[in-house]
């Protein structure tokens, strides 16, 4: 993708895959499995970290959970919506971690639109179970078929957020 000065406006049509992985656990013991899989941090902390290189990686490591990744924020919908008469309990999760977006990074700037990720919880009606949702990171980020170093790192990328997601819903 080459950048060119002025008012060029460029346009990329993609389609992104949206995944939603059901459970027959509860929505809190799914819930739980999810925080116990991963660390938290902020993005204005993980972004204002002093110290070089390798301090910022090890900081990183120490956050991230084992799967990987680190909740940066939490949006719950669910207490919301009861508002307008939609009962169901509804997460958002923006989750991730640097090391993981800077293999992608390097290979394309553009991928930081998809990085962190994101993943929805959800509650099934009448309170049975729950789901998951989320859009695969590689349909979004890996757009470009001869960008194959990116296609990799994404596709590296789908394969920990799926296990972190089955890991979660297993019963």
């Amino acid at each position: 993708m080459s950048e060119t000065p002025g008012h060029e406006r460029q346009e990329v049509v993609f389609a992104g895959k949206r995944i939603r992985q059901f459970s027959t656990l509860s929505f809190d013991e799914v819930l739980a499995k999810l925080r116990a899989r991963v660390g938290e941090a902020t993005i204005a902390g993980v972004v204002g970290l002093p110290g070089t290189r390798e301090e910022f990686e090890t900081r990183m490591e120490e956050y991230a959970g084992d799967s990987g990744f680190m909740l940066f924020s939490q949006i719950d919908h669910g207490a919301w919506i009861e508002k307008y008469g939609i009962k169901r309990r509804l997460v958002r999760w923006i989750l991730g971690n640097p090391l993981i977006a800077i293999t992608m990074l390097q290979h394309d700037y553009t991928a930081g639109l998809f990085v962190p990720i994101e993943l929805l919880l959800a509650e099934n009606d009448g309170g049975a179970g729950c789901n998951i949702v989320y859009v695969l990171p590689s349909s979004l980020i890996a757009t470009d078929a001869a960008n194959s170093r990116l296609a990799a790192a994404a596709m590296a990328l789908d394969a920990k957020l799926e296990a972190l997601v089955a890991s979660a819903v297993a019963a």
